[in-house]
C-alpha cells in the first residue's frame, strides 16, 4: 500500500506488528540512541521504535529504526513483510525500469500548518534534539532529505537533487553540512560559489519511506529522485512548493527547513559516528543559515542511528545501492546477473556475471569501480560466476576459496578516489582498490582443473520447497 507521509507508514508498521511503542520514560541520552543501536542486534525482524515519554522534553514524538529491518524495508515498498532480501532487490530492479513516473503536485501540504521565519527561527523549539553516539560533536539531522538546484540550470527538474547528508546543528538558526564531493549538492555548491552566490536549500524531515530510500540512492546527475520515487511506489510521488525557496519538496514531510548554504563560509563540524563503524573527525564544512521553518502540528521527529554495522542505514541504502550498479553495468555488460553492494554502503561489492572470454570478469569489476557510485565507494570488488548467488556469503566464500589464484586473480589498483569518510583512506579520499576475480577461468585463460563441476541434483529445488513447507 502506498503511503504519502511518515504517519501513514507508521500506521502500516503498527498494523503489521513492526512498530514498538516504548511507554517508559527514557533519557534523551543515552537511551534513545542505545535503543536504536540495540534494534540492530535483535535480529532481522526488528521493529521501528516510537518514543513519546522522553525526560526533559515536554511534547516530543520521536521515531527511530523506521527502515531498520528487511520486513520494514519490504513494507516501505508495499511488499509483504516476509519478502526475502534478494526478492526485494529483484523487485526494486523491476520497478526501476518504470522510471520515470512524474510526481503529483499538491497544494494542501500538512507542513504548512505552522511557520516561523527570520529572527523567530529556533530549531530547538521545533526539534527534540539528542546525540546519536557519545563521541559526536553535537546534535545531528541525519535522516533529512536535502533539496537543492543546479545554479546554472535552476529550472531543470531532473537536475534538482534530493539527497541525504549529515547535518550538524550549530545554533538556533545555524547548521553545518557535509557535502561529499561525489554527491550532487557538492556540485551545486561549487557552481554557486564560483558565481559568488549562496546556495538556496530546503531540508525536509520526517518523510514518506520511499523518499528516504531514493534520497540515498546513487542516480545519474539529471535523473529526478521524485520520478524514481514514483516508479518505486507504483504511484506518483506527491510534492509541494516550499514557500521561501520555491523548491519542490515532499508533500507529506513533518518539517521543512529553508535557507541557504552560505558561499565560502565554513564551520568546524564533527566528529560523528559514521556508517563505517568509526568516528570521522572534525573538519571545516559549509555553513547553513536557516531563514524559515514550516512544520506540522505536533511534528514527529525521525532520526536514524548509525554506527557499527548493521544498523538502520545498512537496510536503508542496501537495495538502492545494488540496483543502480546492476543497471549501469548491464547497460554495457548484459552478462551481469546480480550485484550485492550492501556492505558498508558499497565499500565492498560482489558481482555475479557470465563471461565472454578470459579476463572478462576483471573488466566488469574495473568498470564497476568507475560508475557514479563506484568512484566514491567500491573499494573492494569480488566477481563470481553467474551460478553463484552474491547474496549468499557461503557460496561467495566457496568461490573465493576454490576458484582464486592469488598470483593472477587479486589486483591492486593504486591511488583511486574513495569517500573521505573511509577510515582506511590516506590521505582522506584516496585509497588503493582491490579487485578479486573468483570466477572460473575460460578460454584463452586456460588454467586450473575446473572441467567437472558438481551440480545440484535436478530434484533439489523441489525438495527445498517441500522442506520449507514441512517446517
Amino acid at each position: 500500500m502506498v503511503c504519502d507521509d511518515l504517519r501513514g507508514f507508521l500506521d502500516t508498521l503498527e498494523r503489521e506488528g513492526q512498530l514498538l511503542r516504548v511507554p517508559d520514560e527514557v533519557l534523551p541520552e543515552p537511551d534513545l540512541a542505545a535503543a536504536a543501536n540495540a534494534a540492530g542486534r535483535i535480529g532481522e525482524g526488528a521493529p521501528a521504535l516510537w518514543f513519546d515519554n522522553v525526560k526533559g522534553f515536554t511534547d516530543a514524538r520521536i521515531v527511530l529504526n523506521v527502515h531498520g529491518s528487511w520486513p520494514n524495508h519490504a513494507l516501505a515498498l508495499g511488499l509483504p513483510k516476509d519478502t526475502r532480501t534478494r526478492d526485494q532487490v529483484e523487485e526494486f530492479a523491476r520497478r526501476w525500469d518504470d522510471f520515470p513516473v512524474a510526481p503529483e503536485r499538491r497544494e494542501d501540504a500538512p507542513w504548512r500548518e505552522n511557520t516561523v521565519s527570520g529572527p523567530d527561527v529556533d530549531l530547538f523549539q521545533v526539534l527534540p534534539l539528542f546525540r546519536l553516539n557519545d563521541g559526536d560533536g553535537g546534535f545531528y539531522l541525519d535522516k533529512a532529505a536535502v533539496v537543492s538546484r543546479d545554479p546554472d540550470d535552476p529550472e531543470n527538474f531532473g537536475k534538482q537533487n534530493v539527497g541525504v547528508y549529515r547535518i550538524e546543528v550549530m545554533g538556533r538558526n545555524r547548521l553545518a553540512i557535509q557535502p561529499v564531493p561525489v554527491h550532487d549538492v557538492a556540485i551545486h555548491l561549487r557552481k554557486a560559489e564560483e558565481r559568488g552566490e549562496d546556495l538556496p536549500i530546503a531540508i525536509t524531515l520526517g518523510n514518506e519511506p520511499v523518499i528516504s530510500i531514493v534520497a540515498g540512492m546513487p542516480m545519474a546527475y539529471d535523473q529526478s529522485e521524485y520520478a524514481m520515487a514514483g516508479a518505486l511506489r507504483g504511484a506518483p510521488a506527491p510534492i509541494a512548493t516550499a514557500p521561501l525557496t520555491g523548491f519542490d519538496v515532499p508533500w507529506g514531510s513533518e518539517v521543512v527547513v529553508e535557507g541557504v548554504i552560505e558561499g565560502r563560509e565554513r564551520r568546524l563540524e564533527g566528529p560523528f559516528g559514521e556508517f563505517t563503524g568509526h568516528y570521522s573527525g572534525g573538519r571545516r564544512m559549509p555553513a547553513i543559515r536557516v531563514d524559515r521553518v514550516s512544520y506540522r502540528t505536533n511534528p514527529i521527529f525521525e532520526s536514524l542511528y548509525l554506527g557499527m554495522p548493521w544498523t538502520e542505514i545498512d537496510y536503508l541504502v542496501g537495495p538502492n545501492t545494488c540496483v543502480p550498479l546492476l543497471k549501469q553495468l548491464r547497460a554495457e555488460f548484459p552478462e551481469v546477473q546480480a550485484v550485492n553492494a550492501m556492505y558498508t554502503h558499497g565499500l565492498l561489492g560482489i558481482i555475479a556475471t557470465k563471461k565472454r572470454y578470459g579476463g572478462f570478469a576483471k573488466a566488469v569489476g574495473m568498470r564497476a569501480m568507475t560508475t557514479p557510485h563506484g568512484l566514491g565507494y567500491l573499494k573492494t570488488v569480488i566477481v563470481v560466476d553467474e551460478d553463484v548467488d552474491p547474496f549468499d556469503l557461503r557460496q561467495v566464500m566457496w568461490a573465493v576459496s576454490a576458484k582464486l589464484d592469488p598470483a593472477v586473480d587479486v589486483i591492486d589498483i593504486p591511488k583511486l578516489s574513495v569517500v573521505p569518510l573511509d577510515p582506511a583512506s590516506s590521505p582522506p579520499g584516496i585509497s588503493d582498490k582491490l579487485l578479486i576475480d573468483a570466477t572460473t577461468p575460460v578460454f584463452p585463460d586456460d588454467r586450473g582443473n575446473f572441467g567437472t563441476p558438481v551440480r545440484d541434483l535436478p530434484e533439489t529445488e523441489d525438495w527445498v520447497r517441500r522442506l520449507q513447507a514441512l517446517r
